[in-house]
């Protein structure tokens, strides 16, 4: 038996919020959303088009001059309104995203809950945005340095946590004084649609934040527009490519996060049932569709059998199914294609040699009519190959055996991605001497993810992409420095 969809009276009606115009229809295709646990057509949604895009970009640069010019104060006060707003529809957004993507329940009823207070630190700063004064080395002058926002800001953001993603962007744009056209992802696009009405009705005002759900059209769209000022994407490193040529267009400065591979390195002397368990996260989280997600594992070869045990254990035991079920842990994969193309990753896992330790199947019974895998772990990977190398976005761990210290910081550093690394030790030294040593923009010890936290920049290296979101930096990622130099030699003043 098939598991039921969710209730569809639930489902925002505006695919398109340009200034407080609420359209109900759009300029572009008609698309069927599939739910992902059960396989059938939930809704049928008429996207933006390029000529919305136009308008919500018009409405964005029609708003900026006042909302740049509005105190920090009324800007900190209207974030705050909107975080109340969001807890106050905490289960309706979060049964949203989980309609959208089939994330669990479970994890996705922490999310609302977790973007308000990013939203109120990011209010903290919202008063906060000042200049500097610097010293004049020749001759009598007044030297400043101010921050300004951008503009217009064009924030495309991924289907696997797009409450989450949207926030990121759109708290510390805001609180810098842009205006913001953000693209809704066609996969998943119910939770940022009625995020869109949920910032008028915090009295933001009209233009302010524009909301789209739309296509690879519209997002193009958005980053070639001459009106948009500053690009941010979230998402895949092959759609960014494509970002940058078409900005490189305009010359527009563009912020990236992109994918990973991130590492988690096991020592022997770690807590093996602790770190079992943070280990699978990257596997259980949105079913492992996620860019920070720990999916290569490093182990140290003399606890590797017991650890590959440990996992094996506990991975037989994750309640995986209805993502509505209060219980469940992990979903569905987002869709047909997506499992395919996993399983097709792991049939050249296994025809590589890698050991199949537990999973790689496709789930039947109840999960049948849905796109299920099981969390699939794979021992003996050979480190150069793809499934050590490329991004699966999906629920598959490639575990790894090394012997020394500086074995294991070579083995995590050797790959094109560095947006995150998990190490796990007791030993304190070791502890800050690898973390030093990782090629990575996030970096936690005995710690699977928690973090993420609102004040802490967030952020890649090398393919993972450049920029930082959180944080102070994240606040300045959105501020461009503007240099004031005023001559007071006293022949300038007569």
């Amino acid at each position: 038996m098939a598991f039921p969809l969710p209730d569809r009276s639930i489902l925002p009606q505006y695919p398109v919020i340009v200034g407080d115009d609420r359209r109900t229809r759009a300029g572009g295709e008609v698309w069927r959303h599939i739910y992902p646990a059960n396989g059938e057509v939930s809704t049928e949604l008429v996207l933006a088009g390029t000529a919305d895009v136009a308008d919500a970009v018009a409405a964005a640069r029609a708003a900026f001059p006042a909302w740049r010019d509005t105190p920090g104060d009324r800007r900190r006060k209207l974030l705050l309104a909107m975080a109340t707003l969001i807890e106050k529809h905490c289960e309706e957004l979060h049964l949203l995203e989980t309609f959208g993507n089939g994330t669990s329940s479970m994890m996705a009823g922490h999310i609302p809950a977790v973007i308000a207070q990013r939203l109120c630190y990011y209010a903290g700063w919202a008063d906060k945005v000042r200049g500097e004064t610097l010293d004049a080395w020749n001759g009598p002058a007044h030297n400043y340095v101010n921050y300004e926002p951008y503009g217009v800001v064009g924030a495309i953001i991924p289907w696997n946590g797009p409450l989450f993603a949207a926030i990121m962007v759109l708290a510390p744009a805001l609180a810098a004084g842009n205006c913001v056209v953000l693209k809704a992802p066609e996969l998943s696009p119910f939770s940022v649609m009625r995020l869109g009405e949920l910032f008028l009705e915090a009295g933001f005002p009209p233009g302010v934040v524009n909301t789209l759900a739309g296509g690879a059209a519209v997002g193009e769209a958005i980053v070639s527009h001459p009106g948009i000022d500053k690009v941010q994407f979230v998402g895949s490193g092959a759609t960014a490519k494509k970002v940058l040529q078409s900005a490189a267009q305009t010359l527009k400065p563009c912020g990236l996060e992109l994918g990973g591979k991130s590492a988690v390195v096991v020592f022997a002397d770690a807590d093996l049932a602790e770190a079992g368990r943070r280990g699978l996260a990257g596997a259980i989280s949105v079913s492992g569709q996620g860019c920070v997600n720990g999916t290569r594992l490093l182990v140290e070869r003399a606890i590797y059998e017991q650890y590959l045990g440990v996992l094996e254990g506990i991975a037989g035991h994750i309640p995986v199914g209805d993502p509505l079920d209060p219980g469940t842990v992990m979903g569905p994969i987002i869709s047909e294609a997506s499992l395919e193309r996993i399983q097709a990753v792991i049939a050249k896992a296994q025809a590589d040699g890698a050991r199949l330790v537990t999973g790689g199947e496709r789930l039947t019974g109840d999960c049948a009519a849905g796109y299920y895998l099981p969390v699939t772990v794979f021992a003996d990977v050979d480190h150069a190959s793809s499934l050590a190398q490329q991004e699966v976005f999906g629920p598959v761990l490639s575990v790894t055996p090394f012997d020394t210290e500086e074995e294991a910081i070579t083995l995590a550093n050797d790959t094109d991605y560095g947006l995150g690394a998990y190490i796990h030790t007791r030993d304190l030294r070791r502890a800050h001497h690898v973390a030093g040593c990782m090629q990575a923009g996030m970096v936690q010890v005995n710690a699977s993810g928690e973090g993420m936290q609102p004040f802490a920049p967030f952020g890649g290296y090398k393919r993972s992409g450049y920029g930082r979101l959180g944080g102070e930096q994240g606040l300045l990622e959105f501020l461009q420095v503007k240099n004031v130099w005023m001559n007071l030699t006293p022949e300038q003043q007569a």
